[in-house]
């Protein structure tokens, strides 16, 4: 059932023009725009190896958290959720479908995001050893939990079209300060001690710290963004509402 249901919630993912502009265009258009273009001052080396780890980021918290908040809401707002909970498959059974569909959805992000990064002259340096393939995973696994908490949380407690305004919001808020195109030393000290601890600027510093310096596992990011998952999954299944 499980199965079923997410490969269900993925194709209806996939067939929403508007969901494939947010998860899947705007984050390919910026990475081939800023990658090819020099518009923002990304420091010492090719502008795509800065880019392509903080648009990977992104495009992991357009689809678990943005994404996934606005299309629960609405469906939380039509009823959809209230039927679904009453139906053979459990509560716990559909957000587990709603996970592995937002997993599936980012697996081919990735891929696209990858290939786009190449064609510009990407060198991950990171991604040839074992723990740095092993700590690019637990990054991406660690950030889709914590967005899918976030946007799981306010799916759940505000109505559809407050959500839909306050998702778009943060994406546009996060994607300027959030250390994805914009390097997070350009905003004031005090700012960039705030910055450091949302998961978008931990998922992305985290990535480029392993693909574009080649360091090791960045616990400190790991650990941010293990704390926003453990607090979001928290609080949404405390305070989420089916109706």
């Amino acid at each position: 059932m499980i199965a079923t249901q997410a490969a269900l919630e993925t194709k209806m993912l996939l067939r929403n023009g508007e969901q494939l502009l947010l998860t899947v265009v705007i984050p390919a258009l910026l990475l081939a725009l800023f990658g090819s273009v020099d518009i923002v001052d990304t420091g010492a080396g090719k502008a795509v190896d800065f880019l392509a780890p903080g648009i990977l980021a992104l495009a992991v918290m357009s689809t678990a958290f943005t994404g996934q908040a606005i299309a629960t809401g609405f469906e939380r707002r039509y009823g959809v959720l209230k039927r679904l909970a009453v139906s053979p498959l459990p509560r716990w059974g559909l957000m587990t479908a709603k996970t592995l569909s937002v997993l599936v959805t980012e697996i081919l992000q990735v891929i696209l995001l990858t290939a786009i990064a190449f064609a510009l002259g990407w060198d991950p340096h990171g991604a040839g050893t074992f723990k740095g393939v092993l700590a690019v995973l637990l990054l991406l696994v660690l950030g889709t939990a914590a967005f899918s908490g976030l946007g799981l949380l306010m799916a759940g407690t505000l109505k559809a079209e407050a959500t839909l305004a306050a998702a778009n919001l943060v994406f546009l808020l996060l994607l300027v300060g959030g250390g994805v195109i914009v390097p997070l030393d350009k905003f004031p000290p005090t700012a960039q001690d705030v910055l450091g601890l949302l998961p978008i600027t931990a998922l992305s510093d985290g990535l480029r710290d392993v693909l574009q310096h080649g360091a090791g596992m960045p616990w400190g990011d790991l650990g941010i963004l293990a704390g926003w998952a453990v607090v979001g999954l928290a609080a949404a299944g405390r305070f989420f509402r089916w109706e």
